[in-house]
């Protein structure tokens, strides 16, 4: 089964893609980037149109998107926009979601949901058998994040 985790933004969204089977595996990982000029509509096109790629070239069984929360920023209400986008492209490919919160994902690999990024980091990187972790942060997160789905399903 593979499974497509997204870590949400504007300027930028975290993706990856792992295979479920034994052992599970990281089969993709990176960041979609939107050009900071356009307006925020204009971005999500953007990053609606890279996610199609992924779905249709990763074809997910599940999708796990981590759910926002509010921060006293300029940005925060486009980056619910965003978030919105996203689950509207995957509704629209079937397929389904769950949302994980950045505390189920801290509990789920490290058994404290109160944990650092470095500790979660590193059980990504025990999980999948990794010797470098992936990168950018943005990408390691919704690597965190699909983990959390698969092992919360």
């Amino acid at each position: 089964m593979r499974v497509l985790g997204l870590d949400p933004g504007l300027a930028r969204v975290g993706y990856s893609v792992i295979e479920t089977d034994q052992p599970l595996t990281l089969l993709d990982c990176g960041i979609i980037r939107t050009r900071p000029g356009p307006s925020d509509g204009e971005r999500m096109v953007e990053i609606v149109g890279d996610l199609r790629q992924l779905i249709r070239l990763h074809r997910p069984a599940l999708a796990a998107v981590e759910m926002f929360f509010f921060y006293r920023s300029s940005k925060t209400i486009a980056v619910v926009q965003a978030r919105g986008a996203m689950l509207m492209t995957l509704a629209r490919f079937g397929v389904p979601v769950r949302e994980v919160q950045p505390m189920q994902v801290k509990r789920c690999l490290t058994g404290n949901g109160h944990a650092d990024k470095p500790e979660v980091l590193d059980a990504v990187m025990r999980e999948l058998q990794l010797r470098d972790p992936p990168r950018p942060d943005d990408a390691a997160d919704a690597v965190a994040i699909a983990l959390t789905a698969w092992f919360q399903r």
